[in-house]
């Protein structure tokens, strides 16, 4: 049961590099950015391909990010420049993005089996091979997180943080919310992709369905984050949408052991997702109820 827990751990903050890059389009933006599952297999062909053709696999990881950036990128001219909605821009780009990933990987899948990655040289360096997965996230995570919380203390940074909380003012003081508008959309489709790359070096194969469903999953990350880190600041935010990736893949190894079939999972992640959605909710009913209730005894 410890190398399952283990095992979920290590999967939940890869995942969770996946999940910070929502939370920038989704919180940060407050953009419904769908571009996500295209992005994220994006980063995965990248990854594979190049290490598959004996590019150093670190610099796979970076062209896999630069990949997603780009995506980003598609979505934001589309909608800021073409002034298609938002919702509809990410639909457009990640439908054009399953043609163009088929393109790049060549086939619909990407085999690294006795290939040279990321995980297998820390692993050849003597590193414990239970716990290479966990050190690498850990690594790539820590340097995510303090890049995020530096960039988003920045003028740039908290000019895109006001254009999510409110665009016409921004724009008032002079800021062209078009601009922060795609970089948002780049950065958080780039760390989409960043995670998408290390996965599949990770599992050792990228598939052209390895994204499908990832924006739920980032979702699910995002609302049990918020849950467990409720009222805190900007870092604990970050860290918590880390915790909830964890959290999320914990719970799905743990139904996953107790019986529950692979195919039922979408199903068991939609329902998981629309409870996280609602438990703030739920929180802030019983918040009001206590209020009422003292209100009665005073």
């Amino acid at each position: 049961m410890f190398w399952i827990i283990q095992s979920a751990v290590s999967q939940g903050i890869l995942w969770g590099i996946m999940a910070l890059g929502v939370y920038i389009t989704f919180r940060v933006l407050n953009f419904a950015d769908l571009t996500v599952d295209g992005s994220f297999t994006l980063g995965g062909a990248l990854s594979a391909l190049m290490v598959l053709n004996g590019v150093d696999p670190l610099l796979a990881i970076l062209f896999a990010t630069i990949g997603g950036m780009a995506a980003g990128l598609c979505t934001g001219v589309l909608n800021t420049k073409l002034r298609i909605p938002g919702l509809l821009a990410s639909i457009l780009t990640q439908i054009a993005l399953y043609s163009i990933n088929l393109r790049v990987m060549g086939s619909p899948n990407i085999s690294l089996l006795r290939i040279d990655t990321l995980f297998t040289r820390v692993r050849d360096l003597g590193f414990p091979d239970r716990w290479v997965t966990l050190a690498l996230a850990l690594v790539f995570t820590v340097a995510v997180i303090a890049l995020m919380y530096w960039f988003f203390g920045t003028e740039i940074g908290s000019a895109i943080r006001a254009t999510g909380d409110n665009p016409r003012m921004i724009r008032a003081l002079g800021v062209h919310t078009d601009t922060t508008t795609i970089l948002a959309l780049v950065l958080g489709n780039g760390l989409v992709a960043l995670s998408g790359g290390l996965i599949a070096q990770q599992q050792g194969y990228s598939d052209i369905g390895m994204g499908t469903g990832a924006i739920v999953i980032g979702l699910a990350a995002i609302i049990i984050g918020e849950v467990l880190f409720f009222k805190s600041t900007f870092y604990l935010r970050l860290t918590g949408v880390i915790v909830g990736a964890v959290v999320y893949r914990i719970v799905i190894a743990l139904v996953l052991r107790v019986g529950l079939r692979s195919t039922d999972m979408k199903l068991f992640t939609a329902i998981l997702v629309a409870l996280a959605l609602y438990l703030p909710t739920l929180r802030s009913h019983a918040r009001q109820f206590d209020l009422r209730r003292r209100g009665r005894h005073a």
